[in-house]
């Protein structure tokens, strides 16, 4: 039996790991994506051919900006196994996406990489870097974030000179806090909380605490026609509609407060707009 000198035993190991990082380093050819966020990433970011399935929620155009685009791909179900049948290489799911899934997933070998929440600038010009080096396309990533730089830009030019104060309002009275992706869109727009408004990601405060905190202008999400159940109620009652007439309210759709990357630079320009909109004070 011949024995091969050290170096080249050492040379064959090392072109052995070469050629594994190479394939490991290798942009995925089938990704699917289980998550709102990762849809539009991916549509952003990918080549056309790399996706080979989005969410159900992509094509929702209440919560997707990339809603048209995406209809031009498959759409996956939640199952494990309707998913394995796409043959991904790649599948991008939540924080809180179906754990039951993932793991299923995982099991049979395939890479799953979980995209974060977004609350802030910071974490959104991340999140976009991430995902475009993990999908191959780096110098995407960078030009996403430029646009996104001159949209922030232009939400500054037109934002609240003065000290003004708002707050943004779910259905029920839920109030958005300093810590949502929400928060970052009104200071941006030179707008802060007023004392007394709830902490961290936010909670419920009864319509009375809102009427006493009384915020400069108040931002509704969704806002509904009429209160056809309790939770509409809260956005619809006379006291509020009263105290906010159309120059200090601005409805916000559910799509701009929820993802970072397309979905923030569509949110940018759309309070831009709104800014422009209501009177300086």
């Amino acid at each position: 039996m011949t024995r091969l000198p050290g170096t080249v035993l050492r040379l064959a190991a090392c072109m052995i790991l070469w050629a594994a990082g190479a394939q490991a380093a290798d942009p995925p050819r089938r990704v699917v994506s289980f998550n709102l966020c990762a849809d539009q990433l991916v549509v952003a970011l990918a080549d056309r051919e790399q996706i080979a399935g989005l969410s159900p929620y992509a094509t929702d155009p209440a919560l997707s900006v990339v809603a048209d685009k995406a209809r031009g791909f498959r759409k996956a179900d939640w199952q494990a196994e309707s998913t394995l049948l796409l043959e991904p290489d790649l599948v991008l799911i939540g924080p809180n996406d179906r754990s039951v899934t993932r793991r299923m997933l995982a099991s049979q070998g395939l890479r799953v990489v979980e995209t974060g929440f977004v609350s802030d600038l910071e974490s959104a010009r991340k999140q976009i870097r991430e995902v475009a080096a993990l999908l191959g396309h780096p110098e995407r990533g960078e030009t996403l974030i430029a646009e996104l730089e001159r949209a922030r830009l232009r939400l500054a030019s037109t934002a609240s000179k003065g000290e003004r104060t708002a707050l943004v309002v779910e259905r029920g009275g839920y109030t958005q806090g300093p810590a949502s992706l929400a928060a970052t869109l009104l200071a941006q727009a030179g707008l802060k909380p007023p004392s007394g408004a709830p902490a961290g990601y936010g909670g419920f405060i009864p319509l009375e605490k809102f009427l006493v905190l009384q915020p400069d202008l108040v931002f509704l999400k969704d806002p509904p026609n009429a209160a056809t159940d309790q939770g509409a109620m809260f956005l619809v009652h006379p006291a509020l509609r009263d105290l906010y007439p159309p120059e200090r309210r601005v409805a916000l759709p559910t799509r701009y407060t929820m993802c970072g990357g397309p979905a923030l630079v569509a949110a940018f320009d759309y309070m831009a707009a709104e800014m422009a909109r209501l009177p300086a004070r």
